[in-house]
């Protein structure tokens, strides 16, 4: 079977043509090297090499679970995240592309020698702090997760790429005894009963579902983070799609001033956030 073929095969059985080609570079032991993009640029060139047996087999199982709804990366072990190749598995979230709106809000929040000290509440993968240590690397960068499975494996993408990150567990703010310029989340944020659930079975649902209305955990975050700001921080948090208004009013009645949104690609506000000032300006918090 040639490469061409095995793409033809994948994408009969359901696929769209990406997943495919990413299966056959996958099979052929080419993913992570250059990144998707260069990847699948080389794929076309060699259109007409031909798998050898041990990655025919290795297209096959890919492909399987693939089709079962199982995520590309979690069969690769690698999702790339804002120019970072992440190490991910079953034990987190994959990261999302939309999350990176929240990566470039933050970045422009802090200048490129701030020494700001941060914190990312609920780092998976470690996705969001790595992202912002590796492009503000003065930054004093922490990281937290309750899940003690996510913090191994957001701190193995830490020492792999070699990014200085201090790493917590706990729920929420009430792990921690510090304060901060700037606190970034991408809580879950789906609702418990939400029937895309269903669609996500293969990632940890404690990522993914908070009560009800999915709210649970964005309502937590924005009630503790006025004692773990500075005066002046900012709150980034990540949200659903049709969360924006809601978010945008916690925010305030915690007090928060410039409430505000941002959209991502897709034209979806996809973040919120607001700026703390506390009311005696001289707290020694800071």
């Amino acid at each position: 079977m040639t490469t061409t073929q095995a793409i033809a095969y994948a994408m009969a059985q359901g696929l769209d043509r990406l997943d495919a080609q990413l299966l056959v570079l996958f099979a052929l032991g080419r993913l992570p090297l250059g990144g998707t993009g260069a990847e699948r640029a080389w794929l076309l060139s060699h259109d007409t090499d031909t798998l050898d047996a041990a990655s025919q087999n290795r297209f096959n199982t890919a492909l399987k679970r693939r089709l079962s709804g199982e995520p590309f990366a979690y069969i690769t072990g690698h999702q790339e995240f804002f120019g970072l190749d992440l190490a991910v598995d079953a034990r987190v979230l994959v990261p999302r592309p939309d999350t990176e709106t929240l990566v470039e809000w933050a970045l422009e929040l802090l200048p490129k020698d701030s020494q700001a000290r941060v914190i990312d509440l609920g780092t998976g993968s470690g996705a969001i702090a790595l992202a912002l240590k590796q492009n503000r690397p003065t930054t004093q960068m922490h990281a937290l997760d309750y899940s003690g499975d996510a913090l191994e494996v957001a701190k193995n993408n830490a020492s792999r790429l070699g990014l200085d990150v201090d790493f917590l567990q706990g729920s929420w703010l009430t792990a921690v005894n510090a304060v901060f310029d700037l606190i970034v989340s991408n809580p879950p944020y789906i609702a418990n009963q939400d029937a895309h659930l269903e669609k996500l079975r293969y990632e940890p649902l404690m990522a993914l579902a908070s009560g009800a209305d999915g709210l649970d955990d964005l309502r937590t975050i924005t009630l503790q983070a006025s004692t773990a700001l500075t005066h002046g921080g900012w709150l980034l948090l990540e949200h659903g799609y049709d969360q924006a208004n809601a978010v945008c009013a916690f925010l305030t009645h915690a007090g928060f001033s410039s409430v505000q949104s941002r959209q991502d690609l897709a034209g979806i506000e996809r973040c919120s956030a607001g700026q703390w000032f506390n009311p005696s300006p001289s707290d020694s918090r800071r």
